[in-house]
């Protein structure tokens, strides 16, 4: 709920999205929420406060994340706990030194999520690819960046994930510039490809 005012783009919409983090803190701590759903909190304000424009407040967040996964009190994790854990947290810090502008940061970052993103993680890695498309445009290396969107398609294809695909339509937007290259056009005709086979599925449906 909190990330629909942080994600509109709205400033007038901030206290919000904040009213709503406060207001799960409030719940979690009546529940005596486990280590790993506080960590999450952390997570999802630090995402917020990256949309909201305050990437300090965001990375101390994920900082105390971080902090609550590795000293927090021992227990076992419920089955619908499972999809949160500390790859994952890192998959938000990447982000966030990303829009940070932060770009040598986000990409050492991401490179290790890369690296352990398998099994259940495996639907992440569409976003860490696409997140490190981005790092490869803000760096002006279209081929790069052309070449993380087309593996994050290719993971897409296998594992669907409708963040992961915002993500991409973000880094297309951003390579306005390098349109013309031939490695541009080869993307657009992969997603011209996505597109229109989600439309016919959706029809077809």
């Amino acid at each position: 709920m909190a990330f629909i005012p942080a994600f509109s783009g709205a400033k007038d919409r901030a206290e919000e999205g904040r009213d709503k983090m406060r207001a799960a803190r409030a719940f979690a701590r009546r529940g005596t929420a486990l280590p790993e759903m506080l960590a999450w909190l952390d997570a999802v304000e630090a995402e917020v406060e990256t949309r909201l424009g305050d990437t300090r407040k965001a990375l101390r967040l994920i900082s105390h994340a971080e902090d609550i996964l590795a000293t927090g009190e021992k227990r076992a994790t419920p089955a619908w706990l499972d999809w949160f854990s500390a790859d994952r947290l890192a998959g938000f810090k990447g982000n966030t030194p990303l829009i940070d502008g932060q770009a040598g940061a986000a990409r050492a970052t991401l490179l290790q999520v890369l690296e352990r993103s398998v099994g259940a993680e495996a639907k992440q890695r569409a976003v860490t690819l696409a997140d490190l498309a981005a790092v490869a445009v803000s760096e002006g290396d279209p081929q790069q960046a052309c070449a993380y969107s087309g593996a994050a398609l290719d993971n897409l294809s296998r594992y669907w994930y409708a963040t992961g695909m915002e993500r991409l339509r973000t880094v297309r937007q951003a390579l306005t510039q390098w349109e013309s290259l031939p490695c541009v056009r080869q993307l657009d005709e992969r997603l011209y490809d996505w597109n229109t086979t989600t439309t016919v599925n959706a029809m077809a449906g």
